[in-house]
């Protein structure tokens, strides 16, 4: 940079990536990789897809445990909320762009999602590793610091489960990742030593974002490239419920009576005919 040279003086009428791009008359390329000589049917969609967040290609055994999570993220059921949308949007013809799009956006809840509660649990595991190794301070304080209260009890993101107990996926995960060669590391044995911690006090056990977060801790990644990573990860339950609701005949899903909203507006008052005063 140059003197009196801004940042904005550099970027302007240049785009500058370190990612790659499009050479036209050469070819394409992420980072040193030639996208269509390196990758394309030498590596896996998900070696490629990591390597787009990271800058560095995988191992295949990395993006084969980041697949079988995305599959793990599938259940095609219309009443999961953001497969709720991908079924509403089906009902009224929208485009499959438009509603599956609309359906990962829903994705990302203060709740359930990939951002918020992702960065909580991020949070909750980098705190407490600090903690334990700082003063071998391990529960119940921590978990205090990093917890919502209701009531007597405290809400812990990654741990606990709407309308079910425990959570199917992990021990499935935990045979992908024996399978795979891939050890519990820091960040998923103190996982489940909160997780032992709540059995006993609140009987809330790990969630399947609290596994893959921990796990991805363990892999070495920043809270934005777990977040990067898991952006899409809803994507096949979506597109699975768009798909039905669309095949079926329009606006079907989940019908309303009138009877069936409660209105809790202004009590009915009359409208005055043309003519009468204010009718004009």
């Amino acid at each position: 940079m140059t003197a009196g040279e801004t940042l904005w003086d550099r970027q302007r009428g240049v785009i500058h990536s370190r990612k790659g791009g499009w050479i036209i008359g050469e070819g394409v390329y992420y980072g040193r990789y030639s996208l269509l000589d390196d990758l394309v049917g030498r590596v896996s969609y998900f070696q490629t897809l990591l390597l787009a967040v990271l800058d560095e290609l995988p191992e295949r055994r990395i993006a084969d445990w980041v697949e079988a999570v995305y599959q793990c993220m599938s259940y095609p059921d219309p009443r999961i909320w953001c497969n709720h949308i991908g079924s509403l949007s089906g009902a009224v013809r929208s485009s499959s762009v438009a509603g599956v799009s609309a359906g990962i956006l829903a994705s990302d809840s203060s709740t359930y999602g990939p951002g918020v509660v992702m960065a909580e649990v991020y949070e909750l595991y980098r705190h407490g590793l600090m903690q334990k190794e700082k003063d071998g301070e391990l529960l119940p304080q921590v978990l205090r610091d990093c917890a919502r209260r209701r009531g007597k009890r405290f809400i812990v993101s990654g741990f606990g489960r709407p309308l079910a107990t425990g959570d199917e996926r992990i021990a499935t995960m935990e045979r992908v990742s024996k399978g795979l060669g891939l050890e519990a590391g820091p960040h998923l044995t103190f996982a489940y030593e909160v997780e032992r911690y709540l059995l006993e006090t609140q009987g809330e056990s790990l969630n399947l974002t609290g596994y893959v977060v921990a796990v991805m801790m363990d892999f070495g990644w920043t809270l934005l490239q777990i977040q990067q990573t898991c952006s899409i990860i809803v994507t096949s339950g979506v597109a699975a419920c768009h798909s039905e609701a669309y095949d079926k005949p329009p606006e079907s899903f989940l019908p309303l009576h009138c009877e069936d909203i409660e209105y809790r507006g202004h009590a009915p008052r009359p409208v005055p005919e043309v003519g009468e005063e204010g009718g004009d």
